[in-house]
């Protein structure tokens, strides 16, 4: 919706019946098949000759990886499809980094950021030196993961060997089954079939609070950045749900370090611990995406989409008009869903989607599918209860700017 605003024409690839097909701002979409992602992927570039792709999830960056690796190694660096994929994320050289924590934490220690000692673990041994090295608690993260999902925090050398076999073992055939009947998503298919196992890392464990950085770079330089705090989640390794806007020195030194480093282009997230006392920033990991934050338009140097379409377009930044003055956004349906009572549903900016009504109500059902609320209300119950928060907060949508007069796919 926002690169839709900035000027760009806006085709989608996406699994049958998904919120995507309900916004006005996707003039096409494609069919994703989970058991065919290259051949989804490849099919709707070709239909669609896009100049920029922009991924949506991590699974996707692994797919159009793959999709890159595969033309290289039938010979064809130089076709579109190559050219396309090192257009929208950048150096192919840093394409297995993104994935690889232990490597991409070598590399920001070289650039002189902060970091938590990483180490690959590749067995059960692995961890005794890890932990001699860093104590209790541990860090175990699954490379490739991403909104909490593949973390362990351990306290035990027994937990940590228990929580190190539970996330490198393939998923269970069960459950891939029954993400594939129930929420028609088969990406777990051929990892289940396949046996694959993940590849964990140990991590130095930083005592402090979460904060995030997501920006828009292009060919190595950072064009425009979000920086937050956050201040709630779903649960303790989950997303997040409420976050702050700050300004913090060491967060942008860092990100512009690796975004240089690492030759960027597009939309990438970094995570970061802030020590608690000293407020230090330690980086500790890439998201090779958007993240749920990219969209806001929050003033000069704060609008991704809008300094993304212009270096796509060779035009001016044009940046929306600013969706709230606020700091604090509490992200939908997020948040909604964590507490319906939310305070920071009314104190904050509630990033409430409104211009579009069937992706709201595309959200709604979802979040009682999720059976969040004891009571499973109505469309027309959580409507209401909606409204009653942009009347009382802040979640007003900012009135669109025209359209840039050059357009791009």
């Amino acid at each position: 919706m926002a690169m839709a605003n900035a000027g760009s024409i806006v085709e989608a690839v996406c699994p049958p019946r998904h919120p995507l097909c309900r916004t006005t701002a996707v003039r096409r979409t494609h069919t994703y098949q989970g058991l065919a992602p290259l051949i989804s992927l490849a099919n709707a570039i070709e239909a669609s000759q896009p100049e920029l792709i922009i991924p949506g999830d991590d699974l996707t960056t692994r797919h159009l990886h793959h999709l890159y690796r595969r033309e290289i190694e039938r010979g064809r660096k130089d076709k579109a499809i190559c050219r396309l994929i090192e257009r929208s994320f950048g150096s192919p050289e840093s394409f297995p980094t993104v994935y690889e924590r232990a490597t991409f934490m070598r590399i920001a220690a070289e650039e002189g950021i902060r970091v938590p000692k990483t180490a690959s673990i590749a067995n059960g041994s692995d961890l005794e030196p890890s932990i001699a090295e860093n104590g209790f608690p541990l860090v175990l993260k699954t490379d490739g993961t991403s909104g909490g999902n593949g973390v362990r925090i351990v306290h035990t050398a027994e937990e940590a060997l228990r929580a190190f076999r539970t996330l490198q073992a393939p998923p269970l055939l069960a459950r891939a089954i029954k993400r594939a009947v129930f929420d028609r998503d088969k990406t777990l298919i051929w990892p289940s079939l396949l046996r694959r196992r993940y590849v964990v890392s140990a991590q130095s464990f930083v005592d402090g609070h979460e904060a995030t950085s997501t920006v828009a770079c292009w060919k190595g330089a950072v064009l425009a950045g979000l920086h937050f705090e956050v201040i709630k989640k779903r649960s303790s390794s989950g997303p997040a749900t409420v976050m702050q806007l700050i300004e913090h020195p060491e967060m942008v030194a860092a990100v512009e370090k690796m975004v240089r480093r690492l030759n960027l282009s597009g939309l990438h997230g970094f995570d970061f611990m802030l020590e608690a006392g000293t407020g230090h920033a330690y980086l500790i990991e890439i998201n090779p995406r958007t993240t749920q934050v990219g969209h806001l338009a929050l003033g000069t140097g704060r609008d991704l989409p809008a300094a993304l379409f212009a270096a796509m377009s060779g035009t001016s930044v044009q940046p929306a008009a600013q969706v709230t003055e606020a700091n604090l956004i509490a992200l939908f349906p997020q948040e909604w869903m964590r507490d319906p009572a939310s305070e920071f549903l009314h104190s904050g900016y509630h990033d409430v989607p409104w211009e579009e009504p069937e992706l709201l109500r595309a959200c709604v059902q979802h979040a009682r599918k999720q059976s969040t609320f004891k009571n499973h209300p109505t469309w027309e119950q959580s409507l209401t209860a909606l409204r009653a928060t942009r009347v009382s907060g802040n979640s007003e949508p900012a009135k669109a700017q025209p359209l840039a007069k050059a357009q791009v796919r």
